[in-house]
């Protein structure tokens, strides 16, 4: 699957790169390493009954190594038809249920959103007949076949199951495209693709039960088509979200949203600094240099971590962030240029510049308000007075 979301610290070990893509095995892969080995060697001992017992084992991990490469070169079909549309690729991550590839940006056409979405499951279907082929030319009864018939199996099922058409599978994701080119709607295409994603993984679950039910399958086989489908159910909620938030991005302005900074020469006292602000009216604070070039924001929540009775000997400096290239917004951005710079780099704060000049402040929990209105009334009232983004009648800092 190929995603697209803003950078977070995910959990698993890194180890190494490919074209320079770093690649990360997450913890739960080996569990999956440990059930599939135990499970798969009562085929491998139905299938090749003289191998001795540690080498059925052995045989047996080596369908998880060959699964694991098979999703691997999956999530690398995505990665690399992403870099021919120059969408960044921040890493690919192999877990429990299959892979993802992340995303810096998502695709800014039907097209290239269609091309990254099936290329996974191209190249998987490329290689399982490639396993397929292997298997017509193998002797039966040898590990030769049984590996032929491992490859095969893999990429076939990877790319059957990936194909179908619901978020957050890699056909939810071509169905988007197309109700996108059709309907020149991509936050429409995205509820629908959510909508068929809540079927497909509702589908899995009651398909592993039903195949339970008739003798099919094991136990512990629907308790994964259970947990697969309550995880693509997820990912399908999360795309209709995206897609109901997505609807209101037209609303978002930087010039509707900035709010009033007050400038403070840096190492100004804290407590001096929010009396200042208070005294303008103003919703935050920015240091500047000597020279009255704008270095750093400050910060709600340090300022709120702060003790009142540290504020006149901690220097402002203490409590903010720098302002850096990704931290600065053009005056001028409106709807999907403000998603597209807080997906590149997530801040509670920006500062909007224009020749040069601090014209005043953007908050992620203002943008939050204009596309959920109902976080706003969600908020607790005990805010720090004058803080960054919230206004607050006290002046209990």
């Amino acid at each position: 699957m190929s995603e697209g979301s803003p950078p977070g610290n995910r959990p698993g070990f890194k180890i190494g790169r490919v074209f320079g893509v770093p690649v990360i095995i997450s913890p739960t892969w080996l569990i999956l390493a440990v059930l599939v080995t135990v499970l798969y060697s009562d085929v491998v001992r139905a299938v090749l009954p003289n191998l001795a017992e540690g080498l059925v084992y052995v045989v047996s991990f080596g369908f998880v190594v060959t699964l694991c490469g098979s999703v691997f070169l999956h999530e690398l079909g995505h990665a690399l038809a992403s870099r021919h549309y120059r969408i960044g690729v921040r890493s690919i991550t192999l877990e429990m249920l299959g892979g993802h590839t992340e995303m810096t940006d998502e695709a800014k056409s039907p097209k290239a959103e269609a091309v990254v979405a099936l290329a996974g499951p191209l190249v998987s279907a490329v290689l399982g007949m490639a396993g397929v082929a292997a298997l017509v030319v193998t002797p039966s009864g040898t590990l030769a076949m049984q590996f032929a018939f491992q490859v095969a199996v893999c990429n076939i099922i990877v790319a059957v199951y990936n194909v179908l058409p619901g978020m957050p599978l890699d056909g939810g994701r071509a169905l988007r495209a197309l109700v996108w080119a059709v309907a020149g709607d991509k936050h429409l295409a995205s509820r629908v693709a959510g909508w068929t994603g809540r079927v497909v993984a509702a589908a899995t679950g009651a398909a592993g039960v039903l195949l339970y039910y008739v003798g099919v399958v094991s136990a512990i086989a629907v308790a994964f088509s259970l947990i697969i489908g309550v995880v693509l159910w997820v990912g399908a909620t999360r795309s209709i979200q995206i897609g109901r938030l997505g609807a209101r991005f037209h609303l978002l302005r930087v010039r509707d949203l900035m709010r009033p900074a007050v400038e403070v020469p840096t190492s100004t006292p804290l407590a001096e600094a929010l009396r200042r602000m208070q005294e303008a009216g103003a919703d935050g604070v920015v240091t500047v240099d000597g020279a009255g070039v704008p270095l750093a924001l400050m910060s709600t929540e340090a300022v709120r971590r702060m003790p009142v009775e540290r504020r006149p000997w901690v220097p402002v400096d203490d409590v903010c962030r720098s302002i850096s290239p990704e931290t600065v917004w053009d005056l001028e951005w409106r709807g999907e240029e403000i998603i597209a710079a807080m997906r590149r780099h997530h801040a509670p704060e920006y500062a909007v510049m224009f020749d040069g000049r601090l014209q005043g402040l953007v908050t992620s929990s203002d943008i939050a308000d204009v596309l959920d209105p109902r976080s706003r009334a969600d908020r607790s009232e005990g805010k720090v007075a004058g803080t960054t983004g919230h206004r607050q009648e006290d002046d209990q800092i």
